[in-house]
């Protein structure tokens, strides 16, 4: 198998298994934490999701260094950018995904 698809494919995985990992880690607290109802308890984590996917995807954004939070369609991006650039993209991504309505972007630059 050529490199490139190698790294496609290994890229393809890795964004499957944080999207799956974010999916799992939020079904359990927020229903009962926030009181949401379920639907739109399950639009947040979907919406966590996809940013986390975008993340995962990208070359520049660290998926695993910045945390996604959604509640009512606001996401909150925190954790640890290795530069400003990588910060500011990680909100433009979260900004374009589908159905964000505001992101605060919490995410701490450590050079």
């Amino acid at each position: 198998m050529p490199t490139t698809t190698r790294s496609h494919t290994a890229r393809f995985f890795v964004a499957a298994a944080v999207a799956t990992a974010a999916l799992v880690a939020t079904t359990g607290c927020a229903v009962v934490r926030d009181q949401q109802p379920v639907g739109a308890y399950i639009d947040d984590a979907t919406l966590t999701t996809r940013v986390k996917a975008k993340f995962a995807e990208d070359p520049t954004v660290s998926a695993l260094a910045i945390s996604v939070e959604t509640l009512n369609g606001v996401v909150q991006l925190s954790g640890f950018a290795k530069s400003s650039v990588e910060r500011m993209l990680a909100e433009k991504m979260a900004r374009e995904t589908s159905g964000v309505k505001d992101v605060r972007n919490d995410i701490i630059v450590r050079g």
